[in-house]
């Protein structure tokens, strides 16, 4: 560090004190009464200000630049306007000894020798406190917040804005060691407050906000009369009786003196952000000093030693930008780095480190060895075991140990001294002097060696790698390049003020100057960038650079040397200097030229740099060829130009070698078929055609089918054209290409069907399958689309497709929840297996769900499909069991139906009468198992409560009497306990009205039948109304054996005609029994009426005996007296003979259930069809 002296003046009187403008541009001191202002750039008083009646003690500046304050021993405070008006004064006590502007809030603190003030702007009144002594100095911490008194009795009293004490120091001389000076670091970085105190006691002191005290005192060996920062923290200036300022550390190490001075020094200042210092003195002299701090480092390969903050060393290295410091805690006055070595010169001693181990990236220094000694020298090196110093002409070496153990005596003044490598011990030094002469000094060698001598004096040096060439920078700016052995001077560059070879390349060199640095490579010319500073390095493509104090590694790219080389084709050397390091596009150049130039083996590295595997496949395959013996240059040129997109020169490269077929291909795969077709000309039409076809694929793959559609079209492909068609939904298209297809070409013509039947366009699918016959594809057309109307018409011309359309039919009106349709539908497929199936799921729903009516009407379907499947001989007697079983369970589910509605509903509009006689139907009929569904509670509630509404006490009893054993629901559990208990106050007999009489042989039935629903007495089977379940007056009879049902019907329309003498049935009485007589003749009858002979022969027996009639019998019948169920085979006709045939009845010619006529015709029009098998009124098949 220098301290250089910018200008001086002298006032007449001292100065105790100065402050500066907060720009720097002014300078205000207390000389005397009065007030000096000066320009600080050149040291001019611009005014001297009156105000002061008495000497002024001190002064200071706002943060804001506005205002500054000035105290003097007249007792007063003045406030100044930065244009140097008084504005204010208010007084103290005693004489003012310190001022201190608040930075934040601006609020002066002013001190005397017994109190202290605290004025703010906006304040009319100035606060004032005590003090218990003489304040002799104050400043207050950066926030603001906190302002420190330095007092005479050895106290710093740390108090707040407001004037409050928060922190007392009491300092271990009290009174003989008064505070003179005090000041709060400045630093932002600084994680607390710091407070430098020097005192009487000649000591320097840190303090923190909480008055812990940092350290150690540090011994001054004077008494400090001011103290002062630098702008950042980073230094400390230290006045007093010793007549200098000391610059010191911020930890209080002591530096150097910045100004020796003929009297006190009572006061010395930064100016704000510079590193200039005003140093204020007894004598009144005023010394305005700039510091200039010189670089201090060492450089060796990618590692960067210089000092920081005059007391440490940064160890940087240049590649991974891993910083470590080193501590010093004393003024670093030169560094020296080589390989693991690193030494440090301080005032008395020099350091030697080493790293702790030999890895490349290691950044740990440990010291090796300390020599204890002062020296003086210029310039410092440092070897494996020795260090070299400099002294003018003189070199030293020393052992580690401090023994000097060889001198070297130039004849010039050393101008510039590297160490070039070399073993531990023996390691080569390269010397440049004043005079031109540059040596080559090995340290265990007395003598020099003369490396040659030029004209001019040297300012810096280097050696190429190999140690063939020398570049030297003299004192007129140029850079000289010599080959060492023949000192011969091989080129120089001007404008140069530092060099360095580049440590991977013997023939690439930089140099720096004029704010450009200047790349060389070999004899080629130079190429220039700009870049501040000097170049110190070159390794591979990174250049270090020093600009001011800062070192960097700068990434160069050896773009332009490489060129250079490129441009003479000498690809090799290109190569190498890539290698250094140049952009993925340069490498990309060079591979291309070297490939171009069929440097194979360098456009192999090259592409292999940039990753490029297509043409290192395309390098490997000509090197295969060649070693297949192919030497074709112009062909392997060809394939290289056709890779680099050079169409045409690769085509006339083809034809030239007598390979046309390759240039077509390249053109076609390309999709330049217009060039192909111009290369081609007029040649072969299959050719064209193949042309035509891969320039159709093209335009399908980039996205243009209808280009390519026709295209195909005109080239022949027409499945390809179906296709892009098809993909792209483009119906119109796809039907013209199906008309204009032969309907030979099946393929095609199929495919299109396919399309138009994703595209929703069954007429043109239909079309197409018409066109090429095929009716099967055409069946599943219709019943994909649900065409069923086609499909229908279709299988009526061509019934071998019939299960194909009825099938599908079914199980779609399946799926949509017609289930009855869906078993029609199965049914009139043949489908007999699926149709069961459908209707046994559609019962059992039924049943489950409690639909009871639905659940008839399927078990009669069920029973009618098992009677049709019972035509298979194989299957007939399974099948007719069934049909009499789902016969017999329709008729049950059909009569629960009304006793489920009123025993779960709550309104029934039912007769009383109808609910008994389906109760009383149903208690007869479920002697066995009961079917699913149907409750026998509810069936005998029913019949118990309308048995004892109609007067059958005894049926009712008995219903009572059956519930008492089964399982009653709570909801009519009451009901039926008070029924119970009610039924017993009525006589144990039914009525006679309700008692069924039998039509056969007219015997009244109990109501409460053990043998079910037949006669006690002739055993003659009931014939039930479907609706009201009354016994109807039918009587059914059988046909003598060889009578045909067909013959049968032929004799009962005859209708003989009827004698007026004597009517047709006569009926006659016995003791026990009541017989009906049919007359076959006017002469006998009794004997051959079948009816008659049963109740005369038979009466009373077990079995049932059928009436039998005979063909005189069927002709006297009367039709409209006949009724007949004509059943399909294998079942016969059942014929029934109504006995009143005044009382009308109609049966249903579907399910062949009978009604009264009335009933019948009173449901028909309630539900348009018949209530039993859901026949509609105007179906007019059976």
């Amino acid at each position: 560090m220098r301290a250089v002296l910018t200008w001086r003046d002298k006032a007449e009187q001292c100065i105790y004190d100065l402050a500066f403008k907060p720009d720097g541009t002014q300078l205000i001191l207390a000389a005397g009464n009065r007030l000096l202002v000066y320009d600080t750039s050149d040291g001019t008083l611009l005014q001297p200000l009156k105000g002061h009646k008495d000497t002024v003690y001190c002064v200071a500046y706002a943060k804001d630049g506005k205002r500054f304050a000035s105290g003097s021993a007249d007792k007063s405070i003045i406030i100044w306007t930065s244009k140097l008006e008084g504005i204010l004064k208010y007084t103290h006590n005693d004489s003012i000894q310190c001022v201190s502007y608040n930075p934040v809030t601006h609020q002066l603190a002013s001190c005397s020798s017994s109190d202290f003030g605290l004025w703010s702007p906006e304040e009319k009144s100035v606060s004032k406190h005590k003090s218990s002594s003489k304040i002799t100095c104050c400043s207050w911490t950066n926030d603001g917040q906190y302002l420190a008194l330095g007092m005479a009795n050895g106290i710093i009293s740390i108090r707040n804005k407001n004037g409050e004490e928060k922190v007392k120091i009491e300092r271990p001389g009290g009174s003989l060691s008064p505070i003179w000076s005090i000041c709060w670091n400045p630093s932002r970085e600084e994680h607390n407050d710091i407070l430098a105190v020097a005192d009487w006691g000649q000591k320097l002191s840190f303090y923190q906000l909480s008055g812990k005290q940092i350290g150690k005192d540090r011994p001054l060996n004077f008494d400090p009369c001011c103290i002062s920062y630098f702008t950042k923290g980073e230094y400390i200036l230290v006045g007093g009786s010793d007549k200098q300022v000391s610059l010191f550390t911020k930890d209080g190490v002591r530096l150097e003196t910045v100004g020796e001075q003929h009297s006190w020094v009572w006061t010395c200042r930064v100016k704000p952000d510079s590193n200039y210092v005003v140093v204020g003195c007894q004598d009144g002299t005023i010394s305005f000093y700039q510091l200039v701090f010189s670089t201090v480092h060492g450089l060796y390969k990618d590692r960067y030693a210089y000092r920081d903050s005059m007391t440490d060393v940064i160890v940087q290295h240049l590649i991974t930008e891993q910083k470590v410091r080193i501590k010093c805690r004393e003024l670093v006055k030169k560094i020296a780095i080589y390989k693991n070595r690193l030494a440090i010169q301080l005032p008395e001693k020099i350091l030697i480190y080493e790293l702790y181990s030999d890895d490349s990236a290691d950044m740990h220094y440990r010291v090796k060895e300390k020599i204890v000694k002062k020296f003086e020298c210029n310039l410092l090196v440092v070897c494996a075991d020795h260090i070299i110093l400099c002294q003018e002409k003189r070199l030293q070496c020393l052992s580690f140990s401090g023994v000097k153990e060889r001198e070297w005596q130039m004849e010039s003044l050393i101008r510039y001294i590297k160490v070039i490598g070399g073993p531990a011990g023996r390691e080569g030094l390269l010397v440049g002097l004043k005079n031109g002469q540059i040596l080559k000094i090995f340290v265990d060698n007395l003598f020099a060696i003369v490396l040659l001598k030029q004209a001019t004096a040297v300012r810096c040096l280097d050696m190429s790698a190999s140690r063939n060439k020398l570049a030297v920078v003299d004192e007129n700016d140029t850079c000289l390049v010599y080959d060492i052995h023949t000192k011969e001077l091989l080129f120089q560059e001007p404008n140069a003020n530092s060099v360095a070879w580049n440590t991977q390349c013997e023939d690439m060199l930089c140099f720096s100057g004029g704010g450009y640095l200047n790349i060389k490579a070999s004899t080629f010319p130079v190429h220039q960038q700009k870049l501040q500073g000097f170049v110190v390095g070159y390794n591979g493509s990174k250049i270090f650079c020093l600009h001011v104090f800062s070192m960097s590694a700068v990434e160069v790219p050896q773009s332009a040397p490489m060129y250079q080389y490129l441009d003479r084709k000498m690809f090799k050397e290109a190569y190498q200097i890539a290698c250094l390091g140049v952009t993925d596009t340069d490498w990309r150049e060079l591979a291309m030229e070297a490939l171009e130039g069929l440097e194979f083996e360098t456009a192999k590295k090259a592409f292999t740099r940039v990753q490029d595997l297509r043409y290192l496949e395309l390098i490997s395959s000509i090197e295969e060829r060649k070693k297949r013996g192919e030497t074709n240059n112009d062909l392997f040129l060809a394939d290289v130009f056709s890779y680099q997109g050079k169409f045409h020169e690769a085509a006339k490269l083809y034809k030239r070698s007598g390979h046309e077929n390759l240039a077509l291909d390249m053109y076609t795969d390309l999709c330049m078929f217009e060039y192909a077709k111009d290369f081609l000309g007029s040649g072969d039409p299959k050719e064209t055609k193949m042309l035509i076809t891969k320039q159709a694929d093209w335009a399908r793959n980039i996205n243009e089918p209808k280009a390519a559609v026709e295209m195909y079209i005109s080239a022949g492909e027409h499945t390809k054209a179906i296709e892009i068609s098809g993909s792209h939904g483009w119906v119109d298209m796809l039907i013209d290409i199906a008309r204009k297809l032969d309907k030979a070409e099946r393929e095609p013509l199929l495919m299109c069907a396919s399309y138009f039947k994703k595209l929703d366009s069954p007429g043109y699918a239909a079309e197409t399958y018409l066109k090429i016959g095929d009716l099967k594809s055409l069946v599943q057309l219709y019943v994909d689309t649900k065409r069923w109307d086609e499909a229908f018409a279709l299988g009526e011309k061509h019934p071998e497709f019939k299960d194909d359309i009825y099938v599908p039919y079914a199980q779609w009106l399946a799926e949509n929840d017609r289930f009855e349709e869906a078993q029609k539908a199965f049914h009139k497929a043949g489908r007999q297996g699926e149709a069961v199936r459908v209707l046994e799921q559609l019962t059992h729903n039924a049943v489950v769900e409690s639909r009871f009516n639905d659940a008839a009407y399927y078990y009669w379907m069920l029973s009618m499909q098992c009677l049709d499947m019972a035509q298979d001989p194989a299957q007939k007697d399974v099948m007719l069991d069934k049909f009499h079983h789902f016969q017999h369970l329709a008729e049950l589910y059909h009569g629960y139906q009304t006793i489920h509605r009123y025993t779960e509903e709550p309104f029934s509009f039912d007769l009383p009468e109808t609910l008994f006689n389906i109760s009383k139907f149903l208690l007869h009929s479920l002697t066995k198992a009961t079917p699913l569904g149907i409750s026998k509670v509810n069936t005998l509630f029913t019949l118990a409560k309308q048995s004892k509404a109609l007067g059958a006490y005894k049926l009712a009893r008995h219903a009572y009497d059956k519930l008492r054993g089964l399982q009653i629901p709570a909801r009519i559990q009451k009901s039926i306990e008070l029924g119970t208990l009610t039924i017993r106050s009525k006589p144990f007999h039914d009525s006679e009205e309700l008692v069924p009489l039998c039509y056969r042989c007219s015997t009244n039935n109990p109501l409460l039948n053990n043998l079910g629903n037949v006669c006690i007495n002739c055993r003659q089977p009931f014939i039930f109304s479907a609706s009201s379940y009354e016994v109807l007056h039918l009587v059914e009879f059988y046909l003598e054996e060889g009578i045909t049902d067909e013959e049968a019907v032929a004799l009962i329309d005859l209708e003989a005609p009827r004698h007026k003498r004597e009517g047709k049935w006569r009926e006659t009485s016995s003791n026990n029994s009541q017989t009906l007589r049919l007359d076959e003749t006017i002469d006998s009858i009794g004997e051959d009426d079948p009816f008659t002979a049963k109740l005369s022969f038979e009466q009373g027996s077990s079995e049932f005996v059928p009436v039998v009639v005979n063909r005189s019998v069927l002709r006297s019948m009367s039709r409209r007296d006949v009724l007949i169920k004509r059943w399909p085979p294998p079942l016969q006709w059942q014929y029934f003979r109504s006995l009143l045939p005044d009382a009308s009845i109609t049966m249903c010619p579907s399910c062949f259930q009978m009604f009264h006529s009335e009933d019948y015709e009173l449901l028909v029009l309630q539900h348009a069809c018949c209530p039993y098998c859901r026949r509609r009124i105007d179906d007019t098949g059976p």
